[in-house]
């Protein structure tokens, strides 16, 4: 007899999920509204806390943006943390609620001290003038914030994506869809902490900081309590044994088994029957790529399963998809280098042009509000328009594959990088022959307006990748790697930001490096922009190499004859629009290969 699993939502002898009402839009709704909210703090914090590091905290140029990206790759690097918790130990929900309450206790932090002077530093002309307890109390607030968006980012996106099943047809259009309504509500709340937070924060003489932080605490507790509301309508996953765990259980045992010849075929290998197994999980089709792992599925005779023996061929193909993702995050880490530098030197940039429209003075840190309104108008005719006429071609739920989103923004933040090169020779020149007379402001909008899309690509299309890729178990870990390759990228601008000056003081004839104390018109901002557009070029080509290598997983272990040998057939996600109704129109020497997998 079926029974329902009523916390959870899903029908605990099938992995299909049950039609209570629970799950769909309404229940992402409120996934939707903390986004707004959590992001419209996040979001006027990362523009504008290096001109708090500046003028507050009394950092230099370079040592306010390594504040800043230091801070946002600790962040972003913790996601991983959200995410295992959340796949292991207790469900998104609760996880989101947990990390969320250090978030806000860091804004309050925050918050207190920008509000007493007697917690801010003094002047003192170094590179940093923070010392003593005003250091400790700093800090910790920046670690405890790290933490809190790190773990809320970590388990968030996943739990909105479970209130949808890939299974079903009409559900698989509106997981395709949430991705692009979740990045939406982001960018809503993002413009609003862009333009009224920053304004709240920077007016007055940069004097109000505290207002802002405060905004920040009070918007976010505003977002958790809204997902609170929300509970009875989750779908919520039960969590299971460690991703990390299975993992190394893998690899230890093929390297115990490593002096064992490999089958011919997969019958020889081990796998739990349907009605052994975890009714709500789901089988994968075994796969060529690194037959060295498949050792780990090879049963001794006589000896009785267990996990540190043996592994299932599901298992094996778990650390498959793990690894055959990773060239994929290395791709993506680069334009959130390029990221950062829009977050950090093009702030500054703003900062020495020309801000009034008309007799209104825009705040330098609101300038990304121009990419952030192409989205807003972008991501509905996106999803609504192309997503539907592209699908009728495709017959992609997504209309074109991940991985080719991720490849358009690639190029376009490269292109991003050349025109920032472009707009900063400009900005100099003329700041150079009156500094009375600066460039607009609005010039930034060419940079800003690029890199935004690019960023709609490559974000949203690393989310709904990592998610669908993933076993069902470690989606909250798989999803992290979104953000495990921002934080990376965060961590390199500040290696490349230092060693950029540490080569270049040595080789210019003024001994001092490109990115060099605090005057932007005696720097060579433009060099560095040019460095990462040149960069960001190579990287795409890297790009194409591995997605072109890359073998999407195939869930329906039901078609298959496990008795055949099976074969390794690569498609090119990246240029095949796939034509095929049918998934399994390939058969390659008795074993069917999915060309469609490219739905993800």
């Amino acid at each position: 007899m079926q029974g329902e699993n009523m916390e959870t939502g899903y029908d605990i002898l099938s992995p299909s999920k049950v039609n209570n009402g629970k799950g769909g839009f309404r229940a992402a709704s409120f996934v939707f509204v903390l986004a707004a909210l959590d992001n419209m703090g996040f979001v006027a914090n990362l523009v504008s806390l290096v001109l708090y590091f500046s003028y507050k905290m009394h950092f230099d140029l370079s040592s306010a943006a390594n504040a800043l990206t230091n801070l946002m790759g600790s962040a972003f690097l913790l996601s991983i943390i959200g995410g295992l918790i959340s796949d292991t130990y207790i469900n998104r929900f609760k996880t989101c609620l947990i990390f969320g309450s250090l978030e806000v206790l860091a804004l309050s932090m925050m918050t207190i001290q920008a509000h007493d002077d007697n917690l801010l530093p003094k002047p003192c002309g170094k590179s940093s003038c923070i010392r003593g307890g005003i250091a400790v109390y700093f800090y910790a607030s920046l670690c405890i914030l790290a933490l809190g968006i790190g773990g809320v980012k970590g388990s968030l996106p996943a739990l909105g994506a479970d209130q949808f099943d890939a299974k079903n047809p009409k559900e698989a259009k509106g997981l395709a869809s949430y991705f692009n309504w979740l990045l939406l509500s982001s960018v809503v709340g993002s413009s609003i902490g862009v333009t009224v937070i920053v304004w709240f924060a920077t007016n007055k003489n940069n004097q109000n900081w505290w207002k802002g932080f405060l905004t920040c605490a009070i918007g976010s507790s505003v977002g958790f309590i809204f997902l609170a509301v929300g509970k009875p309508f989750y779908r919520l996953q039960i969590p299971r044994e460690s991703p990390l765990v299975r993992i190394i259980q893998v690899v230890v045992v093929a390297i115990k088994n490593r002096g064992l010849s490999l089958p011919v075929g997969t019958s020889e290998l081990y796998e739990i029957n349907e009605k052994d197994s975890d009714r709500t999980a789901q089988k994968i089709v075994h796969t060529n790529q690194f037959r060295w792992l498949d050792k780990a599925a090879i049963l001794h005779r006589n000896a009785e399963p267990s996990p540190w023996k043996v592994c299932t061929i599901t298992q094996v193909e778990e650390v498959k998809i793990l690894i055959r993702m990773l060239p994929i995050i290395a791709s993506t880490i680069l334009l959130n280098t390029c990221m950062a530098q829009l977050q950090t030197f093009s702030v500054q940039q703003g900062y020495r042009m020309d801000s009034h429209l008309g007799s209104f003075q825009v705040p330098a840190a609101s300038i990304p509000i121009i990419p952030l309104l192409f989205m807003i108008i972008l991501i509905p005719i996106y999803d609504r328009l192309f997503v539907p006429f592209i699908r009728n071609f495709t017959k992609h739920p997504s209309g074109i594959t991940q991985l080719q989103r991720i490849g358009v923004g690639l190029v376009l933040s490269a292109l991003s990088m050349a025109i920032a090169a472009v707009i900063e020779v400009k900005r100099r020149n003329q700041s150079l022959r009156n500094p009375l007379k600066p460039i607009s402001l609005f010039w930034l909008a060419f940079q800003y307006g690029i890199f935004g899309i690019a960023d709609m690509f490559t974000l949203v299309g690393s989310l709904e990748f990592f998610y669908k890729e993933a076993p069902a178990g470690m989606r909250s870990l798989s999803t992290s790697f979104t953000y495990i390759s921002q934080s990376f990228g965060y961590f390199l601008s500040s290696v490349f930001v230092s060693a950029i000056n540490s080569v270049t003081k040595r080789i210019s004839p003024s001994k001092q490096g490109w990115l060099y104390g605090q005057d932007l018109d005696k720097n060579n901002l433009n060099l560095f922009f040019w460095f990462l557009a040149i960069l960001s070029g190579l990287n795409f080509l890297c790009f194409l190499y591995f997605a072109t290598w890359y073998e999407y997983k195939n869930n329906d272990a039901n078609v298959v004859d496990k008795n055949a040998v099976p074969t390794s057939q690569s498609i090119n996600p990246l240029f095949k629009a796939v034509a095929e109704e049918d998934p399994l129109k390939a058969v390659n020497g008795g074993s069917a290969v999915e060309l469609t997998n490219g739905k993800d």
